[in-house]
């Protein structure tokens, strides 16, 4: 087989940011269309003033970090969210100058503040505290417990990485993560300025059926699978600890 060009996009290059981006931005399972948020008293993660998780990630060209979120329809009386350690230290205070707005049917908008920070030498597992002060002095308290863990990041990829394949796949499989029960790919289009071309819904197995028609012949693609433990767990939120591997690039035959 030969290839038609020598031609290669700058995306080739492993770009940290656009990947990192595509992953927080990517919806999770208590936005997703169709799924209500948990009302359940019982569950620590909700409160009168929003929603509060707390992720362990394992991503790639840095170490280990927390990424805290707070997402609520209040946002317009949102003075400030802290987040505490277990000792009652203080970890951050997410910027509410950066969030992403999230818009719903028949229902308010809400914001999502993120944060992302290396996790500091002497964290602990326990309860991470968020505290949330309104314009109007009022205080609301939500909490995640967070065990710190690093997930694996996916390997043994097919198609691999930089290989050239002569049809179309049916199919990207990978090698399961330990300590994975999901996974959601992240698939781009080099040819066509890095544009990200498909986000999976979550997955269950190590394996994603392509929808006919996304790649095509002369194609060169990259793709990487965000590996994590839960899905909206109500000890743990929406999951505890996740990774994302460095992208894989292939190239289908003309």
């Amino acid at each position: 087989m030969t290839c038609k060009t020598t031609r290669r996009p700058a995306a080739t290059s492993y770009r940290p940011c656009i990947w990192l981006l595509a992953a927080c931005l990517a919806l999770p399972a208590w936005l997703q269309p169709g799924k209500a948020a948990a009302s359940d008293s019982t569950d620590t993660h909700y409160g009168p003033a929003g929603f509060f998780d707390i992720h362990v990630c394992n991503w790639p060209g840095r170490p280990l970090f927390f990424m805290p979120l707070f997402s609520t329809e209040r946002y317009i009386e949102v003075k400030s969210v802290k987040v505490y350690t277990p000792n009652d230290e203080l970890l951050t205070e997410l910027d509410l100058d950066r969030y992403r707005t999230i818009k719903r049917d028949k229902k308010p908008d809400k914001r999502v503040f993120i944060k992302q920070l290396d996790v500091p030498a002497g964290a602990m597992n326990g309860w991470y505290t968020a505290r949330t002060t309104l314009a109007n002095g009022e205080v609301y308290t939500t909490q995640d417990y967070v065990i710190l863990q690093s997930m694996p990041q996916a390997g043994g990829q097919s198609p691999a990485h930089e290989e050239e394949v002569v049809e179309v796949p049916e199919k990207l499989v990978w090698e399961p993560v330990p300590g994975a029960n999901f996974y959601q790919v992240f698939i781009r289009d080099l040819w066509n300025e890095d544009q990200l071309i498909h986000t999976s819904k979550l997955l269950t197995r190590p394996e994603l059926e392509l929808p006919p028609g996304l790649l095509h012949k002369g194609g060169m693609y990259s793709w990487v699978i965000h590996a994590r433990d839960t899905n909206s767990h109500i000890l743990l939120g929406d999951f505890n600890h996740g990774s994302l591997n460095t992208p894989v690039t292939f190239l289908i035959d003309d």
